[in-house]
């Protein structure tokens, strides 16, 4: 759907699934394009904000944050180790894991990702009231659809 589209029609009659869908697709477009100048995809800038929020994270911690597939992660982290951003150590705990840190060149890429995060939403918004009551709202839903989800179909 174009933006063209999407101005004619009423919004109580989009489902908000295909509001959050239309969101999801046209951030991961604005992203992809704007990161492809650092080298790294949304994927790979995912994971980049996982490792700097936590130094003890291992491969499997990752998938499980980003709610991502173990063999997609790891595609992925591959890429990030080779093009220099992160690095793999032997867990001393679980020699089995390795530990995933960010190097000097990911901890440059990740600043670099975060200004054009904040340009995007600077874009978005008109004032920061706006952009947190957004954060709120989203943040809540977020929490309802996990629950939901952990509820009905984690069946460990």
């Amino acid at each position: 759907m174009t933006h063209c589209d999407l101005e004619k029609v009423d919004a109580k009659d989009l489902p908000i699934g295909k509001l959050i869908g239309i969101l999801a697709k046209a951030q991961s477009i604005y992203f992809n394009n704007m990161l492809s100048e650092l080298d790294i995809n949304i994927t790979q800038l995912h994971i980049l904000f996982e490792v700097a929020g936590d130094s003890t994270l291992n491969q499997e911690k990752i998938a499980s944050r980003c709610n991502t597939n173990k063999g997609a992660i790891a595609r992925s982290i591959k890429k990030l180790e080779d093009n220099g951003f992160i690095e793999r150590t032997i867990d001393e705990n679980n020699r089995r894991q390795n530990i995933i840190s960010m190097t000097e060149k990911g901890e440059m890429t990740f600043n670099k990702s975060k200004d054009i995060l904040k340009e995007f939403e600077d874009i978005l918004f008109e004032n920061q009231q706006e952009k947190e009551n957004l954060q709120i709202i989203l943040k809540n839903l977020a929490i309802k659809m996990t629950s939901l989800n952990e509820e009905r179909f984690d069946k460990k």
